[in-house]
């Protein structure tokens, strides 16, 4: 047998330290030198670690190399350091993070001026965040008695390399007490509002992003931390500033001051909504939304909101006046006006203050008309899906409002976790009358009023849909938002039937005027119900043609080979037999009428095999036709 024989064959790299003279170079040279150095080769990590290796090694990954080498292996050598010297090999870590002459080389790195290459940054990167995670409190001292540190990192935060440094600084130091001492070192250098100053119109755009992406990571990060740790652990005082409410009021005085610019609004606006999450952003969506029992892994402080509030009518300016992009050419057309990337992010924060619920945030909303502007816009640029989205989003706030009763207590909160505090003129309000009276409930049925009175969502959605049967009608495109259209539409009716606001809403749809409520009607009892019946065939049917033909599709479409005749081999058996082979299909339908509708398209779909007609020889010569023939099926 194979294993009898001895297959292992020297590395040649052992060859090579068999040679008084050889050089790092000749090493790295070597294909396994890297697996050799990870598995360990107590005479290669000898040589490595030599003081004039690791000098080499270090210089290598901070020094630009010669532009006159080919491009292909000019960062060769660069690229073999830095694996090297990251290999998580335990005599390679205590050499680097132990000399502190070498860790003058990395810093020296940090000290050029702008901007890095952006290849050797990630070396740097990668090799510092190796360290921090293990040589933790000596490089830690190394990096705290650096003055500046903080400035050259943000000074070179365009490189995304500079980024990961300092999240890494945050997230991967060990044990807890000593990555409290780096929160509190971090926040002693203000790098919270060292950042949000970069989120400035005067501001190089990458560095404005990189600096906008580095906050909300902070965020995210401390939050999940916190959830982990045990409640008696210090709070996280990045986490603090972050949620204050002067650090948001700086944060929106940079992007409202002075000229605006689409990359600061956005990149400011991506810290606020995520300052609003109140869950992981992976776990959001348009069905969070309509299921929700508004559970909530974090709550939103009310500094937040009151730092944003006052900011409102700047978001709303934004709607209204956005900053200038020229046109574009679209599969449908030029686009003179464009949505613009700053309208969009406006959208998703309006949806996002909509979930809070906040009452003066509402109050707000209302009094500036915010909804009717952005269903302006959902109608007027009708194939925007990402505003679409957004607009239905906010809708679905609205009217998923929870009852009193339903919501959590507290849902907001001020920065020190207690309750936000009610309206005090509402209790005032509350005492004489001698009843009870939520602010929220009364404020938040003001909006519902508003989407209903204001901006007459009933015949909007109503003339919408005329106008696109009539361009269907002439031959044209059905319109992109009517996807959108139809669940917002579906949405009223549900909580017309059942819901928060059913009473309400019942109430607005009779004060509607005579001939609209009936328009109403009918499209609901007719149009809509069509539209879904046939969105929900033909999405069934799409998913069983889709289905993978796998080892268990007997077992999900529910048939067996005793349910046929033996003696059945030919296709029509099979398809004669649909009602068996489909029956989980057929059990989405509620009703009869659903499933003959169901079997009438499966019988459209699949056509027939004919055993009467005269079997086709294939081989047979035959004149070709290259007539084409077109057939159009109605949506």
């Amino acid at each position: 047998m194979f294993w009898k024989f001895d297959l292992h064959t020297t590395s040649h790299i052992d060859q090579l330290l068999d040679r008084e003279d050889v050089t790092l170079r000749e090493l790295m040279e070597e294909d396994d030198v890297l697996q050799e150095c990870k598995a360990q080769n107590r005479r290669l990590l000898l040589f490595l670690s030599q003081d004039h290796c690791m000098q080499e090694l270090v210089s290598l990954i901070t020094t630009e190399p010669p532009a006159d080498l080919e491009e292909r292996s000019r960062f060769k050598f660069p690229n073999i350091a830095c694996e090297l010297l990251t290999s998580d090999v335990s005599i390679i870590n205590d050499k680097l993070g132990g000399d502190e002459s070498l860790l003058e080389m990395l810093y020296h790195f940090l000290e050029q001026d702008p901007p890095l290459n952006p290849l050797l940054a990630s070396f740097f990167s990668k090799t510092i965040g190796n360290l921090i995670a293990r040589k933790t409190e000596q490089v830690i001292t190394f990096l705290k008695k650096k003055e500046g540190f903080i400035g050259l990192v943000l000074k070179h935060i365009d490189a995304s390399a500079m980024m990961d440094l300092l999240l890494r600084l945050i997230s991967c130091v060990e044990p807890a007490p000593l990555r409290q001492e780096v929160l509190h070192w971090l926040n002693e250098e203000k790098l919270v509002q060292r950042l949000s100053e970069l989120i400035h119109t005067g501001k190089d755009e990458e560095r404005q992003s990189n600096a906008s992406q580095t906050l909300c990571d902070i965020i995210r990060l401390s939050r999940d931390q916190a959830n982990q740790m045990q409640e008696n652990v210090e709070a996280d005082p990045l986490l603090a500033v972050l949620e204050s409410q002067e650090s948001v009021a700086g944060l929106l005085k940079n992007l409202f001051e002075g000229e605006r610019s689409e990359a600061s609004i956005v990149n400011g606006t991506q810290v606020l909504l995520t300052l609003l999450e109140t869950r992981r952003s992976g776990l959001e969506g348009l069905m969070d939304l309509y299921s929700q029992g508004y559970e909530r892994s974090y709550t939103v402080n009310s500094s937040i909101l009151n730092a944003i509030e006052p900011h409102l009518k700047d978001f709303q300016q934004l709607l209204l006046d956005p900053p200038k992009k020229s046109a574009i050419l679209t599969t449908v057309g030029v686009l003179e006006q464009p949505l613009g990337n700053a309208r969009l992010h406006v959208a998703r924060l309006v949806a996002a203050l909509l979930q809070t619920n906040a009452p003066s945030i509402c109050q707000e909303l209302c009094n500036l008309a915010t909804m009717d502007l952005l269903l302006d816009l959902f109608f007027k640029y009708s194939w925007n899906n990402f505003l679409h989205f957004q607009v239905e989003l906010c809708v679905a706030a609205i009217l998923n409002h929870p009852s009193s009763e339903e919501r959590p207590s507290p849902g907001l909160q001020n920065h020190d976790g207690k309750p936000a505090a009610s309206n005090p003129e509402a209790q005032g309000e509350a005492v004489e009358t001698g009843r009870t009276i939520d602010p929220q409930t009364s404020i938040h049925n003001a909006l519902v009023a508003h989407l209903f009175q204001k901006c007459r969502l009933v015949q909007r959605i109503l003339d919408a849909w005329e106008e696109n049967d009539r361009i269907q009608v002439e031959g044209g495109t059905r319109r992109g938002n009517m996807g959108h259209l139809t669940r917002i539409a579906n949405m009223v009716v549900q909580n017309l039937e059942k819901g928060p606001v059913q009473a309400q809403i019942t109430d607005l749809i009779k004060e509607l005027p005579e001939d609209c409520r009936g328009r109403w009607e009918s499209f609901v009892d007719e149009t809509l119900r069509e539209t879904n019946r046939r969105n929900t065939v033909e999405l069934a049917f799409s998913d069983y043609q889709i289905q993978q033909m796998t080892a268990n599709f007997v077992d999900q479409f529910g048939f067996n080979d005793e349910e046929f005749n033996e003696h059945d081999d030919n296709i029509n058996a099979l398809l004669a037999n649909h009602h068996i082979i489909f029956p989980k299909l057929k059990r989405v339908f509620c009703t009869q009428a659903n499933a003959a509708a169901f079997e009438a398209c499966c019988k459209e779909r699949i056509r027939q095999f004919d055993d009467a007609e005269e079997e086709e020889d294939i081989w047979e010569e035959k004149e070709i036709n290259y007539a084409t023939q077109a057939k159009s099926r109605t949506r």
